[in-house]
Order: C-alpha cells, then sequence, then structure tokens
C-alpha cells in the first residue's frame, strides 16, 4: 500500500519507467524473494495484496481504505489461497493478476493524463515488448531472436551437452554462448528452449558479454548479478539451485 511518495508519471516514458520499476519489484518477490513473499501471504490474515513499486521494490499489504482509492488496487486476499494449491501454481496465479494490475496502473496514468490513441499505442508496443510476469515466473518468457550471441552457464550433466564460450578468458566457467543457427546436434526443441531465455528475476533480455547462469532444476536463466553468482563462483557449482528452487527444497 502506498501513499505515492513518488513522482507521478504525466508522459508515456514516465508511465513506462513507473510500469518497469514495478513489474521488476513484482518479479523479484515471485522469483528471487520468493521465501519471503511465500511467508508474508500468511492465509491466517486478513485480506492481504500484493504491491509492485516504482523503485524496483515490492510489498504484501492490507488495502487502501479510501473509495476510489488514488490508484487501482491489485488482487485482494492473495494470501487465502497459498496454501489450497501447489505453490508453482499459487505463484503463477499472483503473476497473472499482478500482469493484469501493472497494465490498469499504466493506463490509468494515461487516462488520467488525457492520453491520446497514438500516445497509448505506443505504451502498450512498449509494455508488449517486455516479457509478461506470469512468463518469466513460468519460465515461458521469449527472447528475441536476433540476439543469438550472449555468456550463458548451462552445463548440464543430463545429456543436453553444453558448449565452451568462445572467449578465451572465461574457460571453465559454467558459461557458453547461446546456439547459433547451424546447431550441431540438430535439435531444434533445445535452440528454442535457449534462445527464449530472459532473466528469472529481472525479466530483462541479455546483453552482449554479460555473465548469466542457468537453474539446473527449473532450467531458467539468470544475470549472475540478480543472484549473487559471479563466474569464480560458478566454476566450483557442480549443480546450481536459483533461490526459488532453493527454498522449495528447504521447506520439504
Amino acid at each position: 500500500m502506498e501513499g505515492i511518495p513518488h513522482p507521478i508519471p504525466r508522459t508515456v516514458e514516465e508511465v513506462f519507467s513507473d510500469f518497469r520499476g514495478r513489474r521488476a519489484g513484482l518479479i523479484k518477490a515471485l522469483t528471487n524473494d520468493v521465501q519471503k513473499f511465500y511467508q508474508l501471504c500468511d492465509p491466517e490474515k486478513e485480506n492481504l495484496c500484493l504491491y509492485g513499486l516504482p523503485n524496483e521494490t515490492w510489498e504484501v499489504n492490507l488495502p487502501v481504505e479510501e473509495v476510489p482509492p488514488e490508484l487501482p488496487e491489485p488482487a485482494l486476499g492473495i494470501n487465502f489461497a497459498r496454501d489450497g494449491m501447489q505453490e508453482k501454481d499459487w505463484l503463477s496465479l499472483v503473476a497473472v493478476h499482478s500482469d493484469s494490475w501493472l497494465l490498469a496502473v499504466a493506463f490509468y496514468f494515461g487516462a488520467r493524463f488525457g492520453f491520446g490513441k497514438n500516445e497509448r499505442k505506443r505504451l502498450f508496443q512498449m509494455i508488449n515488448d517486455l516479457p509478461t510476469i506470469f512468463e518469466v515466473v513460468t519460465g515461458n518468457a521469449k527472447q528475441p531472436k536476433d540476439q543469438s550471441t550472449h555468456n550463458s552457464s548451462k552445463n548440464k550433466s543430463s545429456g543436453k551437452g553444453s558448449r565452451q564460450s568462445e572467449h578465451p578468458q572465461s574457460k571453465g566457467v559454467k558459461m557458453s554462448p547461446l546456439p547459433k543457427e547451424e546447431d550441431e546436434s540438430g535439435e531444434e526443441e533445445e535452440e528454442d528452449d535457449e534462445q527464449g531465455a530472459t532473466c528469472g528475476a529481472c525479466g530483462d533480455n541479455y546483453g552482449a558479454d554479460e555473465f548469466w547462469i542457468c537453474c539446473d532444476v527449473c532450467e531458467r536463466w539468470f544475470h549472475g548479478k540478480c543472484v549473487k553468482i559471479t563466474p569464480a563462483k560458478a566454476e566450483h557449482i557442480k549443480q546450481y539451485k536459483c533461490p526459488s528452487c532453493s527454498s522449495k527444497r528447504a521447506r520439504v
């Protein structure tokens, strides 16, 4: 719940920046910070909402009391279903409602400040170029195919062969470039899977020469900086588990 301490966005670019900040916070709650988020959503408490804030943080709180609210409100009572569903399904459900809320907030600002047809169209285009929170949380986010060379960390022992990085300085590190057009194995599914990777923490695509790592359990990709894994640390990791998968194992 927020008293809007942040500047109110008035242009398409400002609304989109607000959207991206809130989206990043929500993605953190549902991926990197999932254990903390899970604990805060106690079904014994009152109706709770998940709020994404413009400064890329998140909070679980009670809904605002004033009617109508200053901004559209997120889905109420997300905590009540927590123990009645599998955790993966519950997180996916919260992700879908979070996507809907983000759009509602963005177009609320658009309506409030009189965006015309072209401005609304441009805003939606900018939003639509990003993977949805649901796609990030479920691992279905697709990456543009023109981004074909990035450092990665897919070092699977299960039969999916990893290709060593073409950069000599990264030899031995759990990193490899995404497959090129000609895949020696001929397995299109593997190529599509790796090319469709986006960061499971922040949802952004990968820039050239950025270190990233793949979870050996859920097979989602992460920026090394988002999960606090450096290339040096990755050298000594035989099987990497992302924060979400690690927390699931801890609760079992």
